[in-house]
């Protein structure tokens, strides 16, 4: 009798509560490494290609783990993708509030998974084989409820406490942190036409997920890291697979390329279609540049006119430049209708930033045409590279300097 209550309450395993956590992590850390690996980078975006074997393991642990549908799951993501910030997007904090995402990222989830429309225009390309239809997405919960059964009789009692965690792992950090957080806090290597950014320079939790800002300015990639410092431990995950032969790299982003050194003096001719094909391909690091050499024109305009406030000039405009100054530099595609009159308020009193916002539009507007000709694009960007360097303004000569040596 005694030995039957041990075991309801401590399982089949008897584990210390050290081990017991170290089986949590461990299990949850599966969890993560198939949620970006399979549904993510290779279902999702098509950044690499699979095993079955392993495709098949991912699913199967997945389905055991979290209940979710390939299917749904790939069709949400990449409508994110498709309408990222604008009504549509399932969970945008710019649409919902961060505060909707992060405690209730997993009820958008479950929402939009109901769209049958969405299914059926994102979800093509996902797994259609006899298990897929017969198992995993039509007894979605039966995995789970197999999950908990396991845990109890591996932990007793506390494998409730195991399931809980489980079932809270994925909705707490992709649904609530990359989601959320990542479209909110941390910092942006890519100025991309949203508000992603990479909540931590280390994506070893989420597994590689924190780099978020990266991804979403090189969606297709399969390595999210992109500066020295970056660690994205899916991509290592990928290395090993690949070098066991269960996986097939097939985009990653492209590596920045710089040519030697532009004179100032240097022709326009020399910008040829190589110059263009690198602006158009690196255009959001580009961008991010710009928009750095916007916020400190914006911080020496503050630093210029604070001292100006007086109780005859309680609304000197530096104070409306310096609550601006988070988005500045950023894309219309992501202010609010206010933020953008704000910033022409802002930009109208001072000629630098004038002429900075004026070129950021006009150099955006190279890459965003859709109907010119490559020798008309590349004519655009020569003018525009002519204008930079007569502008007067020191930064934009330089940036304009470095601009011609992109290279595709």
């Amino acid at each position: 009798m005694q030995s039957f209550l041990s075991f309801l309450a401590d399982g089949w395993l008897q584990l210390s509560w050290w081990q017991l956590t170290l089986v949590i992590l461990a299990v949850t850390h599966v969890t993560i490494v198939s949620v970006t690996v399979f549904l993510h980078r290779s279902q999702a975006h098509r950044g690499l290609d699979l095993h079955p074997a392993l495709m098949h393991f991912f699913r199967f642990w997945l389905w055991m783990t979290t209940g979710m549908v390939t299917k749904e799951w790939v069709a949400i993501h990449r409508k994110h993708h498709a309408k990222c910030e604008r009504e549509g997007d399932p969970h945008s904090p710019v649409v919902f509030g961060l505060g909707q995402v992060f405690f209730r990222g997993a009820e958008l989830y479950r929402q939009e998974a109901t769209n049958p429309e969405t299914l059926k225009r994102f979800g093509h390309g996902t797994p259609d084989d006899w298990l897929e239809r017969n198992l995993y997405s039509k007894y979605s919960m039966l995995g789970i409820t197999i999950m908990l059964g396991i845990d109890l009789f591996l932990f007793g009692l506390l494998g409730l406490t195991v399931w809980a965690i489980q079932m809270a792992w994925i909705p707490f950090w992709a649904a609530g942190v990359v989601n959320g957080l990542g479209h909110a806090i941390g910092y942006r290597n890519f100025a991309s036409p949203d508000t992603s950014t990479n909540v931590f320079p280390w994506g070893i939790i989420i597994g590689g997920e924190e780099l978020h800002n990266n991804h979403h300015a090189y969606g297709t990639s399969a390595k999210f890291s992109s500066k020295w410092y970056e660690f994205d431990l899916g991509w290592c995950y990928i290395s090993v697979f690949k070098a066991l032969g269960l996986a097939k790299v097939k985009k990653v982003a492209p590596k920045l390329r710089l040519e030697p050194s532009v004179p100032s003096n240097a022709p326009l001719e020399g910008i040829s279609l190589a110059t263009l094909q690198g602006v158009i391909t690196h255009r959001y690091e580009i961008l991010a540049r710009y928009a750095d050499i916007i916020k400190t024109t914006a911080s020496e305009e503050i630093a210029r006119l604070k001292p100006q406030v007086n109780k005859d000039n309680p609304n000197c405009s530096w104070s409306l430049l310096e609550s601006c100054n988070d988005w500045i530099g950023r894309g219309d595609d992501v202010l609010a209708p206010e933020q953008r009159a704000e910033l022409e308020t802002v930009a109208a009193g001072d000629s630098r930033l004038s002429i900075l916002v004026r070129m950021q539009r006009e150099l955006a507007g190279i890459w965003e045409s859709s109907s010119a000709s490559s020798e008309q694009l590349l004519s655009d960007l020569r003018a525009w590279c002519q204008r930079a360097q007569q502008s007067g303004i020191e930064s934009l000569e330089q940036f304009a300097l470095r601009l011609r040596r992109y290279a595709a």
